[in-house]
């Protein structure tokens, strides 16, 4: 009996969101790592300095321990963990067209891709402007309606041929950058030394040393303006929300084309290019993702734990930021990352250490309300209008934070995943792109289904 005959139009049986018989086990698990990661380098956003990622001494001296836990952090984890994630954003693309198409919906295909990141934009704009300023939702759901569809049916060979490729004009850039900063400092000085020896100084003179000074406040920011901020952000939720509101728009507009667009692409068409080539559903044999771990730690680690030295011997001043941390930044982090994702795709592909792979992909399929949740949680320990703690930790006391969220998302998800088909907002995601409330429960589901056979 045909799905008209049973009342269920064809376009609800094939517009539908994903069923729990299609999600890919890996994707999730590995989203869920990920999420989990990206809190690791998070957290300093939330509570301290906004400059304090590079510039860890921008809020004074903070003792040995928290440098060098710095360090293993930024060796570890930064960028890697958001790195991953954004592959997996690229390769959900791939699975979201592709099961459409497979079900025979390849006409409204665009239609969904299009309404589900519209959505996705909004939610980010609101999570931006009202919760917290380091959003990535906004970029993800722009980078993915300007570029990502077109390429949903490249070969995988190609689809990561023009992620790295897209890299490799980004370094074109940073160099570019990187030559313009040198000359710019190397003018300033000169100027200031003629200042000092009593010269006048042309208006272009007056502007480099302006343009440097603007430099050397990043990483070195007065006490004065340290104390605003931690005023700021100990005070009322619109006190907190007016810095944070100023943040946001400048990531979202310049900082999103000239440092996040290159990022968020490159990775996204090298995690669809993955996905098709079976390495993020786990597919490939052991020995791939052996390799590929090997010569990831064995390139990138050394490289990204030279680089932070180097940085950190030199007092973390602009020109050693920008040749060490900034020049190799995503080489490094890619090749990082993806031993990092081949180390757990080997554990998901073994089927090994489910006490945690378990809650880990229960953290993935609810992604977007645990990272929502995060921020909220986050903000609520950080900011004024919570406890109010910005600014009054020690940079290893963070890490206990980290711990407490963590438990919650691991705990909480499987819980949740008990009793429903999506996360709180990922139901509301859904809905809005179909435009229709989705059964929520997975008791409504199954009574669903029980009336469907038995009309049949």
């Amino acid at each position: 009996m045909d799905a008209q005959a049973v009342g269920y139009s064809v376009d609800q049986s094939l517009a539908e969101p994903v069923t729990q018989r299609e999600r890919i086990s890996a994707v999730d698990t590995l989203r869920g790592f990920a999420l989990l990661g990206i809190l690791v380098m998070n957290i300093s956003s939330f509570a301290l300095h906004e400059g304090f990622d590079f510039h860890p001494t921008s809020i004074g001296n903070i003792g040995k321990l928290n440098m060098l836990l710095w360090a293993a952090r930024f060796v570890l984890f930064e960028g890697k963990m958001r790195a991953i994630f954004s592959m997996l954003f690229g390769a959900g693309v791939l699975l979201l067209t592709s099961r459409l198409e497979k079900r025979g919906d390849g006409m409204r295909a665009a239609d969904i891709f299009a309404r589900r990141n519209l959505w996705l934009v909004a939610i980010g704009v609101a999570h931006g402007y009202f919760l917290w300023f380091g959003d990535i939702l906004f970029p993800y759901g722009i980078t993915a309606l300007l570029f990502l569809y077109p390429c949903r049916k490249l070969k995988a060979r190609t689809l990561l041929a023009s992620g790295l490729a897209v890299f490799a004009a980004y370094a074109v850039y940073n160099g570019v950058r990187y030559e313009n900063r040198k000359h710019l400092i190397q003018r300033a000085q000169v100027a200031q030394t003629a200042e000092v020896a009593g010269e006048k100084l042309s208006d272009e003179q007056k502007d480099d040393i302006k343009a440097y000074q603007r430099i050397l406040k990043v990483a070195h920011p007065d006490q004065e303006e340290l104390d605003k901020e931690k005023a700021e952000m100990r005070s009322g939720y619109w006190t907190v929300m007016k810095r944070y509101g100023s943040i946001t728009l400048e990531f979202n507009g310049k900082g999103y084309y000239r440092f996040g667009f290159c990022d968020y692409v490159g990775m996204m068409l090298i995690g669809m290019g993955l996905l098709r080539a079976g390495f993020l559903s786990a597919q490939l044999p052991y020995r791939a993702y052996a390799w590929t771990a090997a010569v990831g730690y064995g390139i990138g680690l050394p490289f990204s734990a030279l680089s932070t030295w180097e940085a950190w011997r030199h007092g973390f001043d602009s020109l050693t930021l920008f040749r060490w941390l900034a020049l190799p930044y995503d080489w490094q982090r890619l090749v990082v990352g993806l031993a990092h994702a081949s180390i757990v795709l080997m554990i998901v592909k073994a089927r090994a250490l489910k006490w945690i792979t378990r809650p880990l992909a229960a953290v993935g399929q609810t992604a977007l309300s645990n990272y929502l949740g995060t921020s909220l949680i986050c903000t609520l320990i950080f900011n004024g209008y919570g406890l109010g703690l910005f600014g009054r930790l020690q940079f290893y006391q963070l890490f206990y934070v980290v711990a407490g969220v963590w438990v919650v998302n691991l705990v909480a998800s499987p819980i949740w995943l008990r009793y429903f088909r999506f996360g709180p907002v990922e139901w509301v995601w859904r809905s809005l792109t179909y435009w229709k409330a989705q059964p929520m429960r997975k008791a409504e589901i199954s009574s669903g289904a029980s009336v469907l056979r038995a009309e049949v």
